[in-house]
């Protein structure tokens, strides 16, 4: 171990006076290169240095062991023995959920573990009604895409109605949120004029023109003053309103101005945000909060009934895959129509079919206005289509192509960008000879159809095959996607003619010839092998036994995709329960909150803090911008700068410094009777033995438990001597979700 990975804080940081129940956020920079820094520091204030410094320490140590013990996750696995029931349970509970609750493990060894899973293999089954309670203040998770759009209007939208094109909708919540779009809008433009106005003064007059300071925007852009004194006035109501009984402060919210209610939230702290929203039904809560921002309302709705049914739900097989087929079938929430196509595409598209027919589940995407529009293939025109040659009896002259990058066969575009103009039918100008802007052939969709949801980068398909099923696939477009249009299939964008994709030739039928090319690759060997090697990555190890793979990739071929089937093959190998599969898996960012939500009893309230913390760690829900999805590997996730944040938030989640998410200890570590004798007496070491058992089933290695063991001795006697300072069991919860053996599953 590299000495610098174990002794990390700086003299001015150690020094700092810290509660012994407080653990300040320990930043890359400041955890590693400063070897044995504790040893040099002064005496002074030795009595609540010496628990910091001692943190500190464990802190660097355990990042240190984790980075080593992840990546040797299988080395060490491999000294185990075979796993009796319990430990069967450990793993199966690992692998099919986002991570096991106290009891857990004990529930499913007494159900059985077979039973258990089959269970789980059938969610239909399993009473999931309180998740339903749970989600019911998120209305959008339950309105259609035309309706969120017009629920919570975009830029475009607005702009129809400021132009007298849309009519302003009459229902006072609805208006208030237009109104408030609206004069958000009118404040930017105005805005940008008068920036623009002070930018031309300034180049005519250099000489007279003098620094703009940033807090005294009405000397030079009076727009904006006024719009910092709408958020000012509208702030200092805050409190007032929240003193109000819910329907008398939503309608003082209404009374306000367009120009108060677009700055009522803007900068607000998230305690008073909290408080305004307190007690509001969720159609009061919806408003308010989309004065602000509507799109971001139903993003944020989106990403909060991932984040809670993660955590919560019983159907935990049915959450797990979800995400894993979302992540196969990826599409970006920050993407133009997406931001409102997420929602629906996750519950009717990908959801319904996670235990189905992999067929089903491949048609559906296709059809997806959500994949239409990421991929562009919405936009795809047909060279010799209808309408790219105004004729269609005219000569079919192939078009010229635009080559991407970074595919076997071509590039991938790192981001794809936010579309033009849907197309348009062919029209005459006045100059005979004018040619019309064409969208042209668009191969997004035919090339990530056969690299990443189907055949695989070594599935067998050469470029010829990606430009015949981007031909194959012209004319399936959408109806109006910035309104929340469906799927439709359109003749005039098709390409017509034959086309031959993998050496099998496809006549001419229109919207039939994608049907046609998407039997063929559900049925593909390369695809049976490419789905089967990802669900093994995701439920066994990086780089799984081929003899599973080939197993599952059968059992695919033979059940007709059958994905229940799949799975069922995957749970009863051998290989799934082998002892080098047990916690051979790294956890993603997100993997690893919800576990430690889960692991810790946490009571989430408010899921934006955690929702800010996953982006902070690289990977916002739905936000993988490229098609390829987030890796599950460790090496993307294992370094020392990821493992610091993860223990910063163990660290936070533990002492409540995550905002909206209650952590009670006594949810885990129960105290003992007042009546009992030794209620007064504390024992940090037979609680961290007890919440090894807890946290970690007990698997947990000596070197982990020595080194959480000799921080909290040090950390109690450093708090033995302070005043007014109670001991807690939380530093032992915070070490033990930073530890090595957490961050695996």
């Amino acid at each position: 171990m590299p000495p610098t990975a174990v002794y990390c804080r700086s003299k001015a940081l150690a020094t700092s006076a810290i509660a012994f129940d407080e653990f300040p956020p320990l930043t890359f920079s400041q955890q590693l290169f400063t070897p044995r820094r504790f040893i040099k520091l002064s005496h002074a204030n030795t009595k609540s240095d010496g628990a910091m410094k001692l943190r500190y320490w464990a802190v660097g140590l355990l990042a240190a062991l984790s980075i080593a013990a992840v990546v040797s996750a299988r080395k060490i696995s491999k000294q185990s023995g075979a796993a009796d029931n319990h430990r069967r349970a450990v793993q199966a509970l690992n692998r099919l959920t986002f991570g096991p609750r106290p009891g857990d493990a004990e529930a499913v060894a007494a159900m059985g573990v077979d039973k258990w899973i089959e269970l789980q293999l059938h969610p239909e089954k399993i009473d999931d009604g309180a998740m339903q309670v749970r989600l019911a203040q998120y209305r959008t998770l339950r309105m259609s895409t035309r309706e969120m759009a017009l629920e919570f209007p975009s830029n475009q939208l607005l702009k129809t109605v400021v132009e007298g094109k849309v009519a302003m909708p009459n229902d006072p919540y609805r208006r208030a949120i237009y109104a408030a779009g609206i004069a958000r809008l009118q404040f930017q433009e105005a805005e940008k004029k008068s920036t623009d106005a002070t930018t031309s003064a300034a180049q005519n007059n250099m000489a007279a023109v003098k620094p703009v300071s940033v807090n005294q925007p009405s000397a030079t852009n009076p727009v904006a003053a006024q719009r910092q004194q709408d958020r000012r006035d509208a702030h200092e109501l805050v409190d007032n309103l929240s003193s109000l009984e819910s329907d008398a402060r939503m309608q003082r919210i209404l009374n306000l101005s367009p120009g108060e209610q677009a700055a009522l939230l803007k900068g607000l702290p998230g305690p008073r945000k909290q408080a305004l929203l307190a007690g509001l039904s969720p159609l009061q809560r919806e408003t308010v909060l989309a004065l602000d921002n509507p799109q971001g309302l139903v993003n944020y709705e989106a990403q909060s009934g991932k984040l809670l049914r993660a955590i919560y739900s019983d159907r935990q097989l049915e959450e797990v895959l979800t995400d894993f087929w979302f992540n196969h079938f990826n599409v970006f929430i920050g993407k133009g129509a997406d931001r409102y196509m997420v929602t629906g595409y996750e519950r009717d598209v990908i959801r319904p079919h996670v235990l189905g027919k992999f067929k089903d589940l491949l048609i559906a995407t296709a059809q997806s206005p959500a994949m239409l529009f990421y991929l562009d293939n919405w936009q795809s025109e047909g060279p010799n289509s209808e309408a790219a040659t105004g004729h269609p009896l005219q000569a079919r002259a192939q078009a010229p192509q635009r080559r991407w990058g970074n595919g076997p066969f071509g590039p991938r575009p790192v981001a794809y960008p936010n579309p033009g103009q849907p197309p348009q039918s062919p029209k005459t100008g006045t100059n005979q000879g004018q040619l019309k802007r064409r969208n042209g052939l668009n191969e997004n969709y035919a090339r990530e159809l056969m690299e990443l949801h189907t055949l695989g980068v070594n599935g067998g398909y050469t470029q010829q095959d990606v430009t015949e099923v981007a031909r194959v696939f012209t004319g399936w477009t959408l109806q109006d996607p910035r309104e929340g249009g469906g799927f439709v299939f359109k003749p005039k964008l098709h390409e017509p003619g034959k086309k031959t994709v993998l050496g099998h030739p496809i006549k001419e039928n229109g919207e039939k010839e994608g049907l046609q090319v998407l039997e063929i690759l559900a049925h593909h060997p390369s695809t049976a092998h490419f789905i089967s090697l990802k669900l093994a990555q995701r439920f066994v190890s990086d780089d799984p036994p081929p003899a599973l793979v080939n197993q599952m990739a059968k059992t695919f071929l033979k059940t007709d995709g059958d994905l229940r089937e799949v799975m069922r093959t995957l749970f009863r190998s051998q290989e799934f329960w082998a002892p080098e599969a047990y916690r051979a898996k790294v956890k993603t960012p997100f993997e690893y909150i919800v576990s430690a939500i889960r692991a810790t009893q946490t009571d989430v309230i408010e899921t934006q803090p955690l929702l800010n913390t996953l982006n902070s760690m690289g990977m916002g829900l739905y936000g993988m911008q490229p098609p390829t999805g987030y890796s599950t590997k460790a090496d993307t996730w294992v370094n020392s700068s990821a493992l610091l944040d993860r223990m910063n938030f163990a660290m936070a989640l533990v002492n409540n410094k995550v905002a909206g998410a209650h952590f009670d200890a006594a949810q885990i570590l129960p105290a003992p009777p007042a009546s009992d004798a030794t209620a007064q007496s504390f024992d940090p070491y037979a609680d961290q033995v007890r919440l090894e058992q807890t946290l970690l089933a007990g698997d947990i290695s000596p070197k982990t438990h020595q080194t959480i063991e000799q921080a909290l001795t040090n950390m109690g006697s450093s708090a033995s001597q302070t005043a007014n300072r109670q001991p807690s069991s939380s530093p032992a919860v915070a070490l033990l979700l930073g530890s090595p053996e957490f961050q695996r599953r």
